[in-house]
Protein backbone atom coordinates (compact mmCIF):
# COMPACT_ATOMS: atom_id res chain seq x y z
CA UNK A 1 0.00 0.00 0.00
CA UNK A 2 2.91 3.01 1.24
CA UNK A 3 4.92 3.09 -2.28
CA UNK A 4 7.81 4.28 -0.18
CA UNK A 5 7.31 2.43 3.14
CA UNK A 6 6.94 4.32 5.87
CA UNK A 7 5.28 3.93 8.99
CA UNK A 8 1.50 4.38 10.45
CA UNK A 9 1.99 8.19 10.14
CA UNK A 10 1.48 8.29 6.55
CA UNK A 11 -1.55 7.11 5.99
CA UNK A 12 -2.19 9.14 9.00
CA UNK A 13 -1.08 12.79 7.65
CA UNK A 14 -2.39 11.91 3.97
CA UNK A 15 -5.92 10.76 4.91
CA UNK A 16 -5.96 13.46 8.09
CA UNK A 17 -5.21 15.88 5.69
CA UNK A 18 -8.82 15.76 4.02
CA UNK A 19 -10.90 16.82 6.73
CA UNK A 20 -8.16 19.55 8.15
CA UNK A 21 -8.47 21.13 4.73
CA UNK A 22 -12.25 21.27 5.25
CA UNK A 23 -11.56 22.53 8.19
CA UNK A 24 -9.40 25.77 7.05
CA UNK A 25 -12.26 26.34 4.47
CA UNK A 26 -14.68 26.29 7.51
CA UNK A 27 -12.73 28.48 9.52
CA UNK A 28 -11.10 31.10 6.77
CA UNK A 29 -12.08 32.86 3.68
CA UNK A 30 -11.49 30.58 0.95
CA UNK A 31 -8.51 32.74 -0.60
CA UNK A 32 -6.49 32.37 2.69
CA UNK A 33 -7.79 29.04 3.43
CA UNK A 34 -6.36 27.91 -0.20
CA UNK A 35 -2.60 29.47 0.49
CA UNK A 36 -2.65 28.22 4.05
CA UNK A 37 -3.09 24.60 2.85
CA UNK A 38 -1.07 24.74 0.13
CA UNK A 39 1.96 26.55 2.21
CA UNK A 40 1.26 23.85 5.13
CA UNK A 41 0.83 20.94 2.85
CA UNK A 42 3.66 21.33 0.68
CA UNK A 43 6.35 22.08 3.74
CA UNK A 44 4.72 18.73 5.95
CA UNK A 45 3.19 16.33 4.16
CA UNK A 46 5.02 13.13 3.23
CA UNK A 47 7.37 12.63 0.19
CA UNK A 48 5.16 9.28 0.33
CA UNK A 49 2.22 7.85 -1.78
CA UNK A 50 -0.34 4.99 -0.89
CA UNK A 51 -1.31 3.13 -4.12
CA UNK A 52 -5.14 1.36 -3.89
CA UNK A 53 -6.00 -0.70 -6.42
CA UNK A 54 -8.46 1.03 -8.48
CA UNK A 55 -7.86 4.27 -7.86
CA UNK A 56 -4.97 7.07 -8.91
CA UNK A 57 -1.92 6.95 -5.94
CA UNK A 58 -2.48 9.26 -3.05
CA UNK A 59 0.53 11.31 -2.21
CA UNK A 60 2.02 14.86 -1.58
CA UNK A 61 1.43 16.06 -4.85
CA UNK A 62 -2.28 14.37 -5.24
CA UNK A 63 -3.11 15.09 -1.83
CA UNK A 64 -2.14 19.07 -2.05
CA UNK A 65 -3.78 20.12 -5.49
CA UNK A 66 -6.99 17.77 -5.71
CA UNK A 67 -7.90 18.19 -1.49
CA UNK A 68 -7.86 22.05 -1.80
CA UNK A 69 -9.32 21.88 -5.25
CA UNK A 70 -12.47 19.64 -4.13
CA UNK A 71 -13.00 21.80 -0.87
CA UNK A 72 -12.19 25.01 -2.37
CA UNK A 73 -15.17 23.94 -5.03
CA UNK A 74 -17.26 22.86 -1.96
CA UNK A 75 -16.88 26.33 -0.18
CA UNK A 76 -16.75 28.86 -3.44
CA UNK A 77 -18.61 26.98 -5.96
CA UNK A 78 -20.59 29.90 -7.59
CA UNK A 79 -16.61 31.65 -8.90
CA UNK A 80 -16.23 28.64 -10.82
CA UNK A 81 -18.83 29.41 -12.85
CA UNK A 82 -17.37 32.70 -13.88
CA UNK A 83 -14.00 31.84 -15.01
CA UNK A 84 -12.88 31.90 -18.53
CA UNK A 85 -9.90 30.54 -20.48
CA UNK A 86 -7.74 32.57 -23.22
CA UNK A 87 -5.32 31.40 -25.32
CA UNK A 88 -2.63 32.33 -23.22
CA UNK A 89 -3.50 29.06 -21.07
CA UNK A 90 -2.99 26.66 -24.32
CA UNK A 91 0.62 26.56 -23.28
CA UNK A 92 -0.15 25.08 -19.78
CA UNK A 93 -2.87 23.04 -21.70
CA UNK A 94 -0.59 21.42 -24.51
CA UNK A 95 2.08 20.27 -21.50
CA UNK A 96 -0.32 18.76 -19.37
CA UNK A 97 -1.53 16.87 -22.68
CA UNK A 98 1.35 16.07 -23.90
CA UNK A 99 2.07 12.49 -22.56
CA UNK A 100 -0.66 11.16 -24.22
CA UNK A 101 0.63 11.85 -27.25
CA UNK A 102 4.02 9.97 -25.70
CA UNK A 103 1.81 7.21 -25.37
CA UNK A 104 -0.38 7.06 -27.62
CA UNK A 105 2.87 7.08 -30.78
CA UNK A 106 5.18 5.06 -28.82
CA UNK A 107 1.98 2.03 -28.86
CA UNK A 108 1.64 2.48 -24.75
CA UNK A 109 -1.92 2.19 -25.28
CA UNK A 110 -5.05 4.98 -24.92
CA UNK A 111 -5.01 3.88 -20.64
CA UNK A 112 -1.63 4.75 -20.55
CA UNK A 113 -1.76 8.42 -22.15
CA UNK A 114 -5.02 9.09 -19.95
CA UNK A 115 -3.19 8.23 -17.20
CA UNK A 116 0.10 10.09 -17.50
CA UNK A 117 -2.14 13.07 -18.52
CA UNK A 118 -4.17 12.62 -15.35
CA UNK A 119 -1.02 13.05 -13.33
CA UNK A 120 0.84 15.82 -15.27
CA UNK A 121 -2.67 18.01 -15.18
CA UNK A 122 -2.67 17.46 -11.28
CA UNK A 123 0.64 18.43 -10.71
CA UNK A 124 0.64 21.44 -13.08
CA UNK A 125 -2.53 22.04 -14.51
CA UNK A 126 -4.88 22.17 -11.55
CA UNK A 127 -2.79 24.31 -9.26
CA UNK A 128 -2.71 26.55 -12.42
CA UNK A 129 -6.41 26.74 -12.21
CA UNK A 130 -6.51 27.88 -8.90
CA UNK A 131 -4.40 30.93 -9.32
CA UNK A 132 -6.07 31.26 -12.38
CA UNK A 133 -9.53 31.17 -10.07
CA UNK A 134 -9.02 32.08 -6.53
CA UNK A 135 -5.50 34.35 -7.17
CA UNK A 136 -6.41 36.74 -9.99
CA UNK A 137 -5.74 39.86 -8.64
CA UNK A 138 -3.41 42.42 -6.60
CA UNK A 139 -4.48 40.96 -3.53
CA UNK A 140 -4.55 37.44 -4.16
CA UNK A 141 -1.18 37.10 -5.13
CA UNK A 142 0.19 39.45 -2.16
CA UNK A 143 -1.61 37.00 -0.06
CA UNK A 144 -0.08 34.09 -1.15
CA UNK A 145 3.45 35.74 -1.53
CA UNK A 146 2.55 36.50 2.56
CA UNK A 147 1.83 33.42 3.03
CA UNK A 148 5.09 31.36 1.62
CA UNK A 149 7.28 34.04 3.48
CA UNK A 150 5.37 33.11 7.03
CA UNK A 151 5.54 29.71 6.16
CA UNK A 152 8.99 29.82 5.55
CA UNK A 153 10.06 31.75 9.20
CA UNK A 154 7.90 28.83 10.58
CA UNK A 155 10.43 26.34 8.63
CA UNK A 156 13.29 28.01 9.85
CA UNK A 157 13.56 26.06 13.47
CA UNK A 158 12.99 22.84 11.68
CA UNK A 159 15.89 23.70 9.09
CA UNK A 160 18.44 24.90 12.02
CA UNK A 161 17.54 21.25 13.57
CA UNK A 162 18.39 19.29 10.65
CA UNK A 163 22.06 21.82 10.12
CA UNK A 164 23.05 20.61 13.38
CA UNK A 165 21.64 17.29 14.00
CA UNK A 166 21.50 16.36 10.27
CA UNK A 167 18.45 15.93 7.63
CA UNK A 168 16.25 13.13 10.31
CA UNK A 169 12.62 14.83 10.64
CA UNK A 170 11.02 13.13 7.88
CA UNK A 171 12.91 9.77 8.77
CA UNK A 172 11.74 10.55 13.19
CA UNK A 173 8.31 11.50 11.92
CA UNK A 174 7.58 9.28 9.16
CA UNK A 175 9.71 6.32 9.54
CA UNK A 176 12.18 6.92 6.47
CA UNK A 177 14.42 9.44 4.68
CA UNK A 178 13.01 10.90 1.28
CA UNK A 179 16.27 11.60 -0.59
CA UNK A 180 19.71 9.71 -0.34
CA UNK A 181 21.30 10.93 3.05
CA UNK A 182 24.54 11.37 1.05
CA UNK A 183 23.26 13.91 -0.64
CA UNK A 184 22.64 16.50 2.32
CA UNK A 185 26.49 16.73 2.93
CA UNK A 186 28.22 19.57 2.30
CA UNK A 187 31.17 20.42 1.13
CA UNK A 188 33.95 21.43 4.76
CA UNK A 189 31.30 19.39 6.49
CA UNK A 190 28.16 19.97 7.77
CA UNK A 191 24.50 19.30 6.47
CA UNK A 192 21.59 20.24 4.08
CA UNK A 193 18.02 20.26 5.28
CA UNK A 194 15.41 18.66 3.92
CA UNK A 195 13.01 18.66 6.20
CA UNK A 196 9.57 17.25 5.15
CA UNK A 197 10.06 17.91 1.21
CA UNK A 198 11.58 15.86 -1.54
CA UNK A 199 15.48 17.00 -1.36
CA UNK A 200 17.86 19.56 0.08
CA UNK A 201 17.66 21.50 -3.30
CA UNK A 202 14.19 22.12 -2.96
CA UNK A 203 13.86 22.94 0.48
CA UNK A 204 16.86 25.58 0.03
CA UNK A 205 14.53 27.07 -3.32
CA UNK A 206 11.60 27.32 -1.39
CA UNK A 207 13.55 29.06 1.70
CA UNK A 208 15.23 31.58 -1.06
CA UNK A 209 12.08 32.38 -2.59
CA UNK A 210 10.53 33.13 0.93
CA UNK A 211 13.46 35.84 1.21
CA UNK A 212 13.12 37.03 -2.48
CA UNK A 213 9.73 37.79 -1.29
CA UNK A 214 9.92 39.02 1.88
CA UNK A 215 12.68 41.26 0.90
CA UNK A 216 10.78 42.88 -2.28
CA UNK A 217 7.40 43.04 -0.22
CA UNK A 218 9.63 45.17 2.15
CA UNK A 219 10.91 46.92 -1.05
CA UNK A 220 7.81 47.94 -1.98
CA UNK A 221 6.27 48.47 1.68
CA UNK A 222 3.81 45.52 1.40
CA UNK A 223 5.21 43.66 4.38
CA UNK A 224 3.45 43.62 7.74
CA UNK A 225 5.52 45.41 10.07
CA UNK A 226 5.36 42.43 12.83
CA UNK A 227 4.82 38.83 11.73
CA UNK A 228 4.05 36.54 14.18
CA UNK A 229 4.72 39.37 17.06
CA UNK A 230 8.06 40.12 15.94
CA UNK A 231 9.54 42.65 13.64
CA UNK A 232 9.45 41.69 10.26
CA UNK A 233 13.02 43.00 9.33
CA UNK A 234 14.68 40.99 12.39
CA UNK A 235 12.84 37.90 10.64
CA UNK A 236 14.03 38.66 7.11
CA UNK A 237 17.85 38.71 8.63
CA UNK A 238 16.76 35.38 10.01
CA UNK A 239 15.90 34.01 7.03
CA UNK A 240 18.42 35.28 4.94
CA UNK A 241 20.84 33.63 7.83
CA UNK A 242 19.21 30.34 7.25
CA UNK A 243 19.09 30.13 3.74
CA UNK A 244 22.87 30.91 2.75
CA UNK A 245 23.85 28.35 5.50
CA UNK A 246 22.05 25.55 3.70
CA UNK A 247 25.01 26.01 1.31
CA UNK A 248 22.81 25.66 -1.76
CA UNK A 249 25.25 27.62 -3.83
CA UNK A 250 23.08 27.26 -7.19
CA UNK A 251 20.02 28.25 -5.33
CA UNK A 252 21.30 30.99 -3.85
CA UNK A 253 23.05 32.31 -6.80
CA UNK A 254 19.78 32.16 -8.67
CA UNK A 255 17.85 33.80 -5.95
CA UNK A 256 20.66 36.71 -5.90
CA UNK A 257 20.79 37.04 -9.36
CA UNK A 258 17.06 37.02 -9.53
CA UNK A 259 16.87 40.07 -6.80
CA UNK A 260 19.48 41.74 -8.51
CA UNK A 261 17.79 42.17 -12.09
CA UNK A 262 14.56 42.82 -10.45
CA UNK A 263 16.03 45.82 -9.15
CA UNK A 264 18.23 46.65 -11.66
CA UNK A 265 15.11 46.72 -14.06
CA UNK A 266 13.31 48.57 -11.93
CA UNK A 267 15.97 51.20 -11.68
CA UNK A 268 16.84 51.13 -15.16
CA UNK A 269 12.99 50.86 -16.74
CA UNK A 270 13.98 48.71 -18.71
CA UNK A 271 13.42 44.62 -19.18
CA UNK A 272 16.25 43.07 -20.72
CA UNK A 273 17.52 41.23 -17.88
CA UNK A 274 14.76 39.58 -17.65
CA UNK A 275 14.68 38.39 -21.02
CA UNK A 276 18.17 37.48 -21.04
CA UNK A 277 16.65 34.96 -18.10
CA UNK A 278 13.95 33.81 -20.52
CA UNK A 279 16.51 32.98 -23.24
CA UNK A 280 19.16 31.40 -21.63
CA UNK A 281 17.72 27.81 -21.20
CA UNK A 282 16.69 27.95 -24.85
CA UNK A 283 20.19 28.75 -25.59
CA UNK A 284 21.05 25.67 -23.44
CA UNK A 285 18.77 23.26 -25.04
CA UNK A 286 20.37 24.01 -28.36
CA UNK A 287 23.67 24.16 -27.65
CA UNK A 288 23.41 20.38 -25.95
CA UNK A 289 21.28 19.37 -28.55
CA UNK A 290 23.01 20.03 -31.53
CA UNK A 291 26.39 18.99 -29.33
CA UNK A 292 27.79 22.52 -29.92
CA UNK A 293 28.83 22.41 -26.23
CA UNK A 294 29.95 19.92 -23.78
CA UNK A 295 30.08 21.80 -20.81
CA UNK A 296 33.79 20.84 -20.22
CA UNK A 297 34.85 24.54 -19.63
CA UNK A 298 32.15 25.75 -17.00
CA UNK A 299 32.80 22.43 -15.07
CA UNK A 300 36.81 23.07 -15.21
CA UNK A 301 35.79 26.75 -14.28
CA UNK A 302 33.91 25.73 -11.17
CA UNK A 303 36.49 23.29 -10.25
CA UNK A 304 39.05 26.25 -10.41
CA UNK A 305 36.69 28.80 -8.57
CA UNK A 306 34.99 27.19 -6.67
CA UNK A 307 34.98 23.09 -5.52
CA UNK A 308 36.42 20.16 -7.55
CA UNK A 309 33.72 17.98 -5.62
CA UNK A 310 31.06 20.29 -7.23
CA UNK A 311 32.95 20.32 -10.41
CA UNK A 312 33.29 16.80 -10.66
CA UNK A 313 29.18 16.60 -9.78
CA UNK A 314 28.56 18.93 -12.33
CA UNK A 315 30.30 17.35 -15.56
CA UNK A 316 28.85 13.90 -14.10
CA UNK A 317 25.07 15.48 -15.30
CA UNK A 318 26.67 16.50 -18.51
CA UNK A 319 28.25 13.29 -19.52
CA UNK A 320 24.99 11.84 -18.47
CA UNK A 321 23.12 14.45 -20.73
CA UNK A 322 25.04 13.39 -23.78
CA UNK A 323 24.15 9.84 -23.75
CA UNK A 324 20.73 10.46 -22.88
CA UNK A 325 20.24 13.29 -25.71
CA UNK A 326 22.08 10.94 -28.17
CA UNK A 327 18.92 8.60 -27.21
CA UNK A 328 16.67 10.77 -26.95
CA UNK A 329 16.82 11.93 -30.72
CA UNK A 330 16.08 8.15 -31.72
CA UNK A 331 12.80 8.38 -30.38
CA UNK A 332 10.21 10.34 -32.01
CA UNK A 333 8.86 13.81 -31.76
CA UNK A 334 7.37 12.99 -28.90
CA UNK A 335 9.69 11.33 -26.94
CA UNK A 336 9.73 8.33 -25.82
CA UNK A 337 6.90 7.99 -23.18
CA UNK A 338 7.61 6.13 -19.56
CA UNK A 339 8.87 3.08 -17.80
CA UNK A 340 12.33 4.00 -18.56
CA UNK A 341 12.25 3.39 -22.66
CA UNK A 342 13.98 6.77 -22.71
CA UNK A 343 16.97 5.76 -20.33
CA UNK A 344 20.17 4.13 -21.22
CA UNK A 345 21.07 0.49 -21.00
CA UNK A 346 24.35 -1.32 -21.23
CA UNK A 347 24.09 -4.68 -23.20
CA UNK A 348 23.22 -6.72 -20.09
CA UNK A 349 19.98 -4.65 -19.76
CA UNK A 350 21.63 -2.65 -16.86
CA UNK A 351 20.72 1.04 -16.83
CA UNK A 352 23.56 3.47 -17.10
CA UNK A 353 22.24 6.81 -17.14
CA UNK A 354 21.11 8.94 -14.63
CA UNK A 355 18.66 12.12 -14.85
CA UNK A 356 18.60 14.94 -13.04
CA UNK A 357 17.32 17.94 -15.14
CA UNK A 358 14.03 18.15 -15.63
CA UNK A 359 14.86 19.22 -19.25
CA UNK A 360 16.41 16.27 -20.52
CA UNK A 361 13.70 14.20 -18.13
CA UNK A 362 10.97 15.88 -20.60
CA UNK A 363 12.94 15.43 -23.74
CA UNK A 364 13.36 11.88 -23.18
CA UNK A 365 9.97 11.07 -22.38
CA UNK A 366 8.07 13.75 -24.04
CA UNK A 367 10.26 14.98 -26.67
CA UNK A 368 11.03 18.14 -28.69
CA UNK A 369 7.19 18.61 -28.60
CA UNK A 370 7.22 18.39 -24.55
CA UNK A 371 9.86 20.41 -23.55
CA UNK A 372 8.84 23.21 -25.85
CA UNK A 373 5.44 22.54 -23.99
CA UNK A 374 7.40 22.66 -20.74
CA UNK A 375 9.54 26.10 -21.35
CA UNK A 376 6.61 27.94 -23.16
CA UNK A 377 4.12 26.58 -19.73
CA UNK A 378 6.76 28.07 -17.16
CA UNK A 379 7.77 31.22 -19.27
CA UNK A 380 4.07 32.52 -20.81
CA UNK A 381 3.56 34.55 -17.13
CA UNK A 382 6.91 35.97 -17.23
CA UNK A 383 6.53 36.95 -20.83
CA UNK A 384 3.04 38.22 -20.07
CA UNK A 385 3.48 40.21 -17.26
CA UNK A 386 6.83 42.07 -19.05
CA UNK A 387 4.17 42.98 -22.15
CA UNK A 388 1.51 44.63 -19.54
CA UNK A 389 3.58 45.81 -16.45
CA UNK A 390 6.50 48.31 -17.09
CA UNK A 391 9.71 47.87 -14.95
CA UNK A 392 9.77 51.19 -13.52
CA UNK A 393 6.53 50.58 -12.02
CA UNK A 394 7.59 46.92 -10.13
CA UNK A 395 8.46 48.90 -6.78
CA UNK A 396 4.61 50.15 -6.48
CA UNK A 397 2.24 48.62 -3.80
CA UNK A 398 0.54 45.45 -5.19
CA UNK A 399 3.04 44.79 -7.95
CA UNK A 400 5.60 43.14 -5.29
CA UNK A 401 4.48 39.43 -5.29
CA UNK A 402 3.67 39.14 -9.02
CA UNK A 403 6.99 41.06 -9.60
CA UNK A 404 8.63 38.56 -7.41
CA UNK A 405 7.29 35.69 -9.03
CA UNK A 406 7.61 36.55 -12.82
CA UNK A 407 11.41 36.66 -11.82
CA UNK A 408 11.74 33.62 -9.65
CA UNK A 409 9.92 31.74 -12.93
CA UNK A 410 12.49 33.01 -15.21
CA UNK A 411 15.29 31.43 -12.67
CA UNK A 412 13.38 28.44 -12.03
CA UNK A 413 13.53 27.35 -16.11
CA UNK A 414 17.30 28.04 -15.12
CA UNK A 415 17.55 25.57 -12.06
CA UNK A 416 15.37 23.07 -14.31
CA UNK A 417 18.10 22.45 -16.31
CA UNK A 418 20.18 20.72 -13.59
CA UNK A 419 17.74 19.62 -11.00
CA UNK A 420 13.75 18.61 -11.29
CA UNK A 421 12.54 20.18 -8.22
CA UNK A 422 8.65 20.61 -9.04
CA UNK A 423 6.86 22.33 -6.63
CA UNK A 424 2.58 23.35 -7.68
CA UNK A 425 3.01 26.50 -5.58
CA UNK A 426 4.88 27.91 -8.23
CA UNK A 427 1.59 27.28 -10.53
CA UNK A 428 -0.72 28.68 -8.29
CA UNK A 429 1.19 32.16 -8.82
CA UNK A 430 1.81 31.56 -12.78
CA UNK A 431 -2.32 30.83 -12.92
CA UNK A 432 -2.92 34.07 -11.07
CA UNK A 433 -0.32 36.20 -13.02
CA UNK A 434 -2.03 35.32 -16.09
CA UNK A 435 -5.43 35.24 -14.12
CA UNK A 436 -4.75 38.93 -13.27
CA UNK A 437 -3.32 40.68 -16.16
CA UNK A 438 -6.08 39.07 -18.36
CA UNK A 439 -7.89 41.18 -16.06
CA UNK A 440 -6.53 44.37 -17.07
CA UNK A 441 -4.57 47.56 -14.87
CA UNK A 442 -7.94 47.43 -12.25
CA UNK A 443 -6.55 44.13 -10.67
CA UNK A 444 -3.65 45.80 -9.45
CA UNK A 445 -5.57 48.08 -7.68
CA UNK A 446 -6.47 47.17 -3.94
CA UNK A 447 -10.26 46.35 -3.31
CA UNK A 448 -10.66 47.35 -7.60
CA UNK A 449 -13.50 45.60 -9.00
CA UNK A 450 -16.40 44.06 -7.96
CA UNK A 451 -15.03 40.79 -6.85
CA UNK A 452 -13.44 42.85 -3.82
CA UNK A 453 -16.52 44.73 -2.80
CA UNK A 454 -18.90 42.59 -2.70
CA UNK A 455 -20.32 41.84 1.33
CA UNK A 456 -17.47 39.33 3.27
CA UNK A 457 -18.62 35.92 3.89
CA UNK A 458 -17.37 36.42 7.46
CA UNK A 459 -15.10 38.91 9.42
CA UNK A 460 -11.43 38.12 9.66
CA UNK A 461 -9.73 38.17 12.85
CA UNK A 462 -7.50 40.90 13.36
CA UNK A 463 -3.96 39.50 13.25
CA UNK A 464 -0.42 40.81 13.55
CA UNK A 465 0.89 38.56 10.76
CA UNK A 466 -1.98 39.12 7.82
CA UNK A 467 -1.07 42.36 5.87
CA UNK A 468 -4.24 43.98 5.59
CA UNK A 469 -8.09 43.19 6.40
CA UNK A 470 -8.27 43.70 2.43
CA UNK A 471 -7.38 39.93 2.16
CA UNK A 472 -10.87 39.26 3.88
CA UNK A 473 -12.76 38.98 0.57
CA UNK A 474 -15.73 37.04 -0.35
CA UNK A 475 -17.39 33.90 -0.96
CA UNK A 476 -18.11 35.70 -4.28
CA UNK A 477 -15.75 36.37 -7.04
CA UNK A 478 -15.86 37.10 -10.77
CA UNK A 479 -13.14 35.97 -12.92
Amino acid sequence: MLENGGNFMVPVALFGWIPIVKSLFKRFDVRLAIAIAFVGGWEFLPVAGLKIKGIPEYNKVTATCMVILFWARHFDRERLRNVSFSPIDLPILIWCIAPFFSSVFNYLGLYDGLSQTMYQSITWGVPWYIGRVWFSDADGLKLLGTAIFIGAIIYIPFCWFELIMSPQLHRLTYGFHQHSFLQTLRDGGGFRPMAYMDHGLMTATWMGLALFLGAWLLYTRELPEKILSLPSGLLLLALAVTFLMMKSYGAIFLIFLGLLFAFLSNKMKNYWLIVVLLAAPHLYVYTRTTGIWDGTNLSSFVAEKFSPTRAQSLQFRFDNETILIRKAMEGTVFGWGGYGRSRVYDETGKDVSVTDGLWIITLGQNGIFGLMALILAVQTPVIFYLMRSAPERWNEKNRGAPTVMVVFMATYMIDSLLNAMINPVYMVFSGGIVGMLLKGETAFNVNAGSDLTETPRFVMPKTRFLPSPSFQGSSRFIS
